[in-house]
């Protein structure tokens, strides 16, 4: 598993690398930084549907609160971000610790929630993968964070509760 996780790490550092991609991904990376995105996009949507308004405000906080639980699982795990040689990472990181991906577990956390209150809200899985995804990309998490932190992100949506 550890060798496919690195060979996946480096087709995805050496592959399909252009400015416009890279800067893609790392604005992408900045946007999903604790959660903000999210809170934003799930702000908007409570401004716009006010009889969801509950709902689109806790999938706005669930971002956050998601970044929060994920730092605790690092602490217990302790894997270190990846290292490949010659291959620097693209962009910072706000701790040393890799698994699982906060990035990935509040976006798939997110996501899943708002789906939940309305299937049109699938689409925000396509933003969900893109910023995941760019996390290996751009040499900052195996693809198994990525992968670790999906699974913990769609577990967390499937319980949060939607009204208080």
């Amino acid at each position: 598993m550890r060798d496919l996780d690195l060979s996946l790490l480096r087709l995805m550092r050496t592959r399909w690398h252009t400015p416009a991609i890279e800067a893609a991904a790392k604005a992408l990376g900045r946007a999903g930084n604790n959660g903000a995105i999210w809170l934003f996009l799930g702000i908007a949507l409570a401004l716009l549907d006010s009889a969801q308004r509950e709902a689109w405000l806790i999938c706005a906080a669930l971002g956050p609160l998601a970044i929060a639980l994920n730092y605790a699982v690092k602490l217990i795990v302790k894997r270190p971000r990846p290292v490949l040689l010659g291959l620097p990472p693209l962009s910072g990181a706000p701790s040393s610790l890799s698994f699982p991906s906060a990035h990935a577990t509040s976006s798939f956390a997110v996501a899943t929630a708002m789906t939940r209150v309305s299937p049109l809200a699938a689409i925000a899985f396509a933003l969900a993968a893109a910023l995941s995804l760019g996390r290996p990309y751009l040499g900052v998490h195996y693809p198994s964070d990525v992968a670790g932190g999906a699974l913990l992100g769609v577990a967390l949506g499937l319980i949060v509760p939607l009204s208080l």
